[in-house]
C-alpha cells in the first residue's frame, strides 16, 4: 500500500520530501507501539494507510470541491486519524490522537515543514469521530469550536470552516468505506471479525453489527457515500457493494435459523465423539471448515489440526443438529495445557504438573452463536475433563464473560490483555 500512495501522491502534487517522510514516520510509529500488520485489531497500520490510500483516490468526487491546499490538510489527517499508541481499546480516542499529534516533536517538525496549521488537523481527525451523534458529537464540537478559534486561518473565516467541516465529513465516510472496497468479501469478513475481537464483542454481534454499520453509512449519509463511491474504480465498488449484500444474506440466515430455533424447529445436540468418527476425514474436513471461521489469535494448533483431533488425550465434542447424526454446526476441543504453547506474557503455575486442561475457544458456524449450544457444549467438556481426573481447567474468554463466572464457578483471571480484553482464566474442575 505504501507503493500506490507514494504513486497518488505524484498524481497529487504531493512531491516535497516532508510528505514522504510522514509516511514512512506512521509506517514506524504503528510498527514500533505493536501495532503494525501483526496486530490483530481493526485500526492498524494497514487500516490508516488504506484511508489515507482511498482519500487521495477519490479527492475527485463532486460532492466539495477540495483545492490542492485541502489534499495536503486530508494527507497527514488520514495518515494520523487513528493513531492512539496507549489505548486500552482497540478504537482510539481522537482526545488521546490529538495530544500525540500535539506534542510529538518529530511530527511538529514536519508539519511545519508542510506549512500546515495543526488545528485544522485536530479538525479534520475529531470529525472522524464515529457515531456523529449524542455525547461524542456533543463533546467533539466544542474541541472542533475551540480549535477555529485558535487558528488565524479560521478564527473569523466561516465560511471556511463550513468547508473544513465537509472536509472532516468526506474523511469520515472514507475512513468507512476504504478498507471494503479495497478487497473481497473475505477480507471485509476478516476485518469484522478484528473488530469484534479488539472491541470484545460477543461473536452473534458481528453480522448484526455490520449490517447496521453499512445501512447507516448508506441511508443517512447518502450523498457523501454516493458521490465517493461513484469516482472509485469499478472492482472497488463492486467489492463494496459485494461485501454489502453478503453481509445482509447472511443476517438473513441468522434470522432464518433464530426462528426456526425459537419455534422449535432446530435443536442443538451436544455429542461426544467416538475414536472411529474422529479418524473419518470427512468428519475432520467439517471439523476445520468451522475451525477457520474462528478469528486468527484463536485458532490453535492450527497446523497439527489433523493430529489433534486424532490425539486420545485431546477430548472432541460436537454440537448437532436435531440428533446426534445430523449436520456438525460446532465443535469444543482442548487437551493437556502442556500440549499448548499460549502468550509468552502468560505464566501458569500448573504448567507442567499435568493437572489442568486447556479448554480452546469454542467454535461454533456463523448464525448458531447466541442459542445456548457453546454453552451446553462448554458443560460437556468440563464433565469429561473431571471424569479424566483433571483439577483445573484454563481457557481465554471475554472479560465480562470471566467477571459472570467467577461467582458460579470459581473462577479466577491468570493473565488480562488490552486492549483486547480476551483474558487468560482458571476454574476449579
Amino acid at each position: 500500500m505504501r507503493n500506490e500512495i507514494l504513486s497518488k501522491m505524484v498524481e497529487m502534487g504531493l512531491e516535497d520530501d516532508c510528505y514522504v517522510e510522514m509516511l514512512d514516520y506512521t509506517i514506524d510509529l504503528f510498527e514500533s507501539q505493536g501495532l503494525g500488520t501483526d496486530y490483530y485489531g481493526y485500526h492498524n497500520i494497514n487500516h490508516e494507510l488504506e484511508v489515507t490510500y482511498v482519500s487521495l483516490l477519490a479527492a475527485k468526487q463532486e460532492k466539495i470541491k477540495l483545492t490542492d491546499n485541502d489534499i495536503k490538510y486530508l494527507y497527514v489527517s488520514a495518515l494520523f486519524h487513528d493513531f492512539d499508541p496507549q489505548k486500552s481499546v482497540d478504537k482510539p480516542h481522537e482526545e488521546s490522537v490529538l495530544k500525540f499529534i500535539s506534542m510529538d516533536r518529530k511530527l511538529s517538525q514536519l508539519i511545519n515543514s508542510a506549512n500546515i496549521d495543526l488545528e485544522i488537523i485536530k479538525v479534520l481527525i475529531l470529525r472522524t469521530t464515529y457515531p456523529w451523534s449524542g455525547e461524542l458529537r456533543k463533546n467533539a464540537e466544542a474541541q472542533i469550536k475551540q480549535c477555529f478559534e485558535n487558528s488565524k486561518l479560521t478564527r473569523d473565516d466561516k465560511p471556511y470552516q463550513e468547508h473544513i467541516m465537509e472536509m472532516g465529513w468526506y474523511l469520515s465516510v472514507i475512513d468507512r468505506i476504504s478498507g471494503y472496497a479495497l478487497g473481497d468479501f473475505s477480507k471485509a469478513m476478516e476485518m469484522s471479525k478484528m473488530n469484534a475481537h479488539a472491541l470484545a464483542w460477543r461473536p452473534s454481534l458481528i453480522v448484526r453489527s455490520s449490517v447496521a454499520y453499512f445501512e447507516e453509512l448508506l441511508n443517512k449519509e447518502t450523498d457523501m457515500a454516493r458521490e465517493i463511491l461513484k469516482v472509485l474504480p469499478k472492482e472497488m465498488r463492486k467489492n463494496f457493494f459485494d461485501t454489502v449484500l453478503s453481509f445482509m444474506r447472511i443476517r438473513q440466515q441468522e434470522i432464518s435459523i433464530q426462528a426456526d430455533a425459537s419455534y422449535e424447529n432446530l435443536k442443538l445436540i451436544p455429542t461426544i465423539e467416538n475414536r472411529i468418527t474422529r479418524e473419518d476425514p470427512n468428519f475432520i474436513k467439517s471439523l476445520y471448515e468451522i475451525f477457520l471461521e474462528l478469528p486468527t489469535p484463536l485458532q490453535f494448533e492450527k497446523a497439527n489440526f489433523e493430529k489433534s483431533i486424532k490425539d486420545p488425550q485431546v477430548i472432541i465434542n460436537t454440537l448437532r443438529l436435531n440428533d446426534k447424526n445430523g449436520e456438525i454446526v460446532g465443535f469444543s476441543k482442548g487437551g493437556p495445557l502442556e500440549k499448548y504453547q499460549l502468550r509468552e506474557e502468560i505464566k501458569d503455575e500448573n504448567y507442567g504438573l499435568g493437572n489442568t486442561i486447556f479448554l480452546e475457544p469454542l467454535a461454533l458456524k456463523m448464525g448458531y452463536w447466541g442459542l445456548k449450544g457453546g454453552s451446553e457444549m462448554r458443560h460437556l467438556f468440563i464433565m469429561q475433563a473431571h471424569s479424566m481426573k483433571y483439577k483445573f481447567l484454563t481457557s481465554f474468554a471475554l472479560r465480562d464473560v470471566i467477571r459472570a463466572r467467577i461467582s458460579k464457578e470459581q473462577a479466577e483471571f491468570v493473565t488480562q490483555f488490552d486492549p483486547e480484553r480476551w483474558d487468560y482464566y482458571r476454574i476449579k474442575i
